[in-house]
């Protein structure tokens, strides 16, 4: 049984299904704007101060949901109309202000915006910018530092507030990690779908036989449908009309073996190699640390060389990725990667198809997956991919000192990440997770609480193969360009 857990998720999710039903029907051009009055009939709202506005940002979500705006780059935008309700002053000073005789708080204001009416500190908030200041030096800890969520969620500095206290994103720093989608408590920015482009290419490939569709499967598929059985999902994607279901941990499989022979080969020239399957930590390093990008791996994505293997053995392959990542949809939109994996859509919208196909997963008999290895599958949580990686130069036998360092969130790939830039960074590579816990962690998963990272290992443990090298044996991986640059 479906569980949500928030309106806010709900909602997401009743507008992503009704797009998806309509789209399946072939009337989604001509009833589209029929969808909010469906959701929330009224006249009684939901959740806002009035039905008509709840109207009005279920009508911007369906716009979201058929691809957003096409002239902005970003997968990730904000429902202007939504993004009303949060607190908009920053810094408040709170009952616990002595009235100190020091004022050290409008001391240091650079703008003269703490004033002092009977000893107590006040703050004028039409001339504070939210420097932060005031509250470093109180030696009461009394301000109050309210920031809002999608702003302290963003740990790459990308949100800010515009002159009508409207969130705002700034592109040139965005990586699209999607943190602030989920954190934002009243839904006011979402990541763009392609949900109706995947299910127009399925309708297509049902009548054309030079098509074939295939799923591409992230390995955090794992925590995330609880009340069914993973060998159930898969049969239920393969109802929606994918010509195969494949993992993508096949594909870490392959990055595995090509990223350590490659840090084997080059990490005396670099010093620190960084992962490159981590599509958010890769932008990361590219916008604030641009002295490090050569030390990113070349090797590709898991997405990326299972798309490319799937098309090298099948030239009538279309592939979608399904995971739960936002920054995947930036990724295929690479200059560099144009081409290799066609779609991604995310576990959220997945669901919606799913219940708009009417398809029960767990009335589904229990299908096939094709097999990736034990270290294929752990890619999904934190340190999988160092796991990965020391397992190969131990199975390859590859002569290099290997001394990892696994990074979880992106607070800690920042603080590793300026360690390297100044060599003093006790290690030579760098597993960089932007999500807390990794991909089992993503913006777009189906529940955001506490993820085990046992039930990953136990997920990969039902794998039939244990090694790197027995999954990939019968494929001519020689054949396969597994580079994301040409060198």
């Amino acid at each position: 049984m479906r569980k949500f857990e928030s309106d806010v998720q709900l909602i997401k999710y009743e507008v992503l299904k009704e797009v998806a039903k309509l789209t399946m029907e072939g009337n989604l051009k001509a009833k589209y704007h029929t969808i909010p009055k469906k959701i929330i009939p009224g006249p009684d709202p939901m959740t806002r101060c009035c039905v008509y506005k709840e109207w009005a940002i279920l009508d911007e979500r369906v716009k979201l949901a058929m691809g957003g705006d096409k002239d902005n780059d970003n997968i990730i935008e904000v429902i202007d109309i939504a993004c009303d309700e949060c607190p908009v002053n920053r810094f408040v000073v709170t009952e616990a202000c002595r009235g100190c005789l020091a004022h050290r708080c409008s001391e240091v204001c650079p703008v003269g915006a703490i004033y002092h009416v009977g000893h107590r500190a006040y703050i004028d908030q039409s001339k504070c910018i939210e420097c932060g200041k005031c509250k470093e030096v109180c030696p009461y800890n009394a301000i109050a530092d309210v920031m809002r969520p999608c702003r302290k969620a963003c740990n790459a500095g990308a949100l800010s507030i515009d002159e009508n206290k409207k969130v705002v994103i700034d592109n040139e720093k965005c990586i699209q990690c999607g943190a602030c989608v989920y954190q934002c408590p009243f839904g006011a920015i979402m990541d763009k779908s392609f949900i109706v482009d995947v299910i127009k290419l399925l309708k297509t490939a049902k009548e054309d036989n030079d098509i074939h569709v295939y799923a591409v499967v992230a390995p955090a598929i794992s925590s995330q449908f609880t009340y069914a059985k993973i060998e159930q999902v898969i049969t239920g994607i393969r109802k929606l009309g994918f010509h195969d279901v494949v993992e993508v941990a096949l594909g870490a499989d392959i990055v595995a073996q090509h990223e350590a022979k490659e840090f084997a080969e080059s990490v005396e020239e670099k010093g620190v190699v960084t992962t490159s399957c981590c599509p958010a930590f890769v932008s990361y390093i590219e916008k604030n640390y641009p002295e490090l990008k050569d030390n990113i791996s070349n090797t590709v994505s898991p997405m990326i060389a299972i798309s490319r293997l799937i098309k090298h053995l099948d030239e009538k392959a279309k592939i979608v990725f399904i995971g739960p990542c936002t920054a995947k949809k930036m990724e295929i939109q690479r200059e560099e990667l144009k081409g290799e994996t066609d779609y991604v859509i995310t576990f959220e919208e997945l669901a919606a198809m799913l219940d708009a196909a009417e398809i029960k997963l767990e009335e589904c008999e229990e299908g096939v997956l094709n097999n990736a290895s034990f270290f294929g599958r752990i890619f999904a949580r934190s340190g999988g991919v160092t796991d990965a990686i020391k397992h190969v130069i131990e199975e390859e036998n590859l002569d290099v000192d290997f001394k990892p360092v696994s990074c979880d969130g992106l607070d800690e790939c920042d603080k590793a990440l300026k360690i390297a830039r100044v060599n003093r960074l006790n290690g030579n590579f760098i597993e960089g997770m932007a999500c807390k816990g990794g991909c089992i962690g993503g913006a777009a998963s189906l529940h955001h609480g506490p993820k085990d990272k046992k039930e990953v290992d136990k997920y990969g443990k039902l794998a039939a193969e244990n090694s790197v090298k027995d999954a990939l044996r019968v494929f001519e991986l020689d054949k396969i360009n597994l580079d994301r640059k040409a060198e």
